[in-house]
């Protein structure tokens, strides 16, 4: 029999590989076959790791289509793991309350049907309760702490004020309110929240889920005829984490019983803490009064992580989790090149990782170039060919009128061949849009020079470093 803490590791080993899966299958593949896979344990004999899904056509399904992939990330994240097996969900729940996805409301709805209702029952574990039942039951995340939440400028309100939250003297302030667009680190710091707060509180009673689904099982309640029964338990709680009240517009039951029970819990001193991806008042079609207490306390803005804190927070997930070298230069270049979000920053170090140890090649820059390519260009700016053009003359010291014209001397043909090289990796234009640029040239002479800088740069390395250097300018 599986305990408690092996339950937990794998629990957050499957979130980060379903998570993974979601972006290499995309939302609706993911939604549809990953999502629903419930974990079961592993045969310390054998190395078998089983995974359950509802249906047999599902079984089957996902054995034909994605066991090899399953099995593969499973052998990365737990070395203990040999194979992976897919099959129906026996009569009995597979690990009770680790009914997981990979993105993020998956895991906040991770105890569905757990210890009790079905899935879906208004009075079951839908809403996640914690107290006698453990982390697991909630849906926390075991990898979502305040010891791993890196603070810099741009996060630090929100994480101290997480803290005071979660501590065991009565805040100053309530309910909490975290602002942060998607990627930022409030859904880390809502999971950071509980845990701390558990820990602090060992017989205290947590509510947490998403306001998707908190309207979710309302409406169940209503439907039920339970709402007394609904009210009266989730006011019993000490701890109240919504994530993505955003998802509350609208829905004007759902927000006025909301509003019931933030004042209910607000005059039992109870804690209180939201989070979403705009300001309260930002919020439209929510109630006056609803916005009025969401924003009566402490609302706290989580800024997109700057340059210092996107380092700091890949060198502290390489010092925690990762046995794979990673020179500095990938790390800066990672920090500097990944700037949307920090989800995104993280998830390309993993896969840069991965594809290192399953290869067995040495992290490199040009390894990170050749296999972040998507992530690389949806965080770029968009870059012009003029840019382009401009930078290299700088850069060689030519004139800008060389990049048009006829001539075939050496010192102005090598800028020439390096800005079409440049053009083709940084821009969305196709060969021929870029031979108009340079002067009229004709598709074959710009496909001649993305060819020559490419193996250039894989034999010289004062190539290799001219278009590095180039690459830093035109992306800072």
């Amino acid at each position: 029999m599986m305990d408690e803490q092996e339950a937990l590791d794998l629990a957050a080993d499957w979130a980060d590989i379903s998570q993974g899966l979601r972006k290499d299958l995309g939302q609706q593949l993911h939604s549809q076959w990953i999502k629903p896979i419930q974990l079961g344990g592993i045969c310390k004999d054998t190395g078998t790791l089983d995974l359950y899904l509802p249906t047999e056509f599902a079984a089957n399904w996902v054995t034909d289509r994605f066991v090899d992939r399953l099995s593969l990330a499973w052998k990365i994240a737990r070395p203990d793991v040999r194979q992976v097996r897919v099959s129906v969900l026996p009569g009995r729940r597979a690990l009770p309350g680790l009914r997981l996805g990979g993105d993020d409301r998956g895991r906040r709805a991770a105890n569905d049907g757990a210890s009790g209702g079905q899935p879906g029952d208004a009075l079951g574990l839908g809403m996640a309760e914690l107290g006698t039942l453990g982390q697991a039951s909630i849906g926390l995340d075991p990898s979502l702490t305040f010891q791993s939440f890196v603070t810099g400028a741009a996060n630090v309100l929100a994480s101290n004020a997480a803290q005071r939250m979660a501590a065991t003297e009565t805040p100053q302030f309530a309910p909490l309110y975290l602002k942060a667009a998607t990627g930022q680190g409030k859904t880390h710091l809502l999971h950071a929240i509980g845990h701390a707060y558990l820990a602090a509180h060992p017989r205290a009673r947590i509510f947490y889920c998403s306001a998707e689904r908190f309207m979710v099982e309302f409406v169940q309640a209503l439907r039920q005829n339970q709402t007394i029964e609904f009210k009266a338990r989730l006011r019993g709680f000490d701890l109240l984490l919504v994530d993505d009240i955003q998802f509350i517009i609208g829905k004007a039951s759902a927000q006025e019983e909301l509003l019931y029970t933030i004042d209910a819990l607000l005059a039992e001193g109870k804690r209180l803490v939201f989070a979403a991806d705009r300001a309260p008042q930002a919020l439209d079609g929510v109630e006056q009064r609803l916005l009025s207490r969401l924003s009566m306390g402490l609302v706290a803005d989580i800024q997109p992580a700057d340059i210092e804190l996107r380092r700091a927070i890949l060198e502290h997930r390489l010092a925690r989790f990762s046995p794979t070298h990673v020179p500095a230069d990938v790390v800066e270049f990672l920090a500097r090149t990944i700037n949307r979000n920090v989800r995104e920053l993280v998830g390309g170090l993993n896969k840069l990782i991965a594809y290192a140890q399953l290869t067995g090649q040495a992290v490199s820059l040009q390894l990170a170039e050749e296999q972040l390519t998507d992530i690389l260009s949806a965080n770029r700016r968009r870059i012009t060919i003029d840019e382009i053009q401009r930078t290299v003359c700088q850069f060689y010291r030519v004139d800008r009128t060389e990049m048009a014209s006829k001539r075939r001397a050496r010192a102005v043909v090598r800028p020439r061949q390096v800005a079409m090289y440049l053009a083709k990796v940084l821009t969305p234009r196709s060969y021929p849009e870029i031979g108009r640029k340079f002067g009229g040239r004709d598709h074959s002479t710009v496909i001649h020079a993305v060819r020559l800088i490419e193996d250039l740069r894989a034999r010289d390395a004062d190539m290799d470093g001219d278009v590095r250097s180039l690459l830093r300018q035109l992306e800072s």
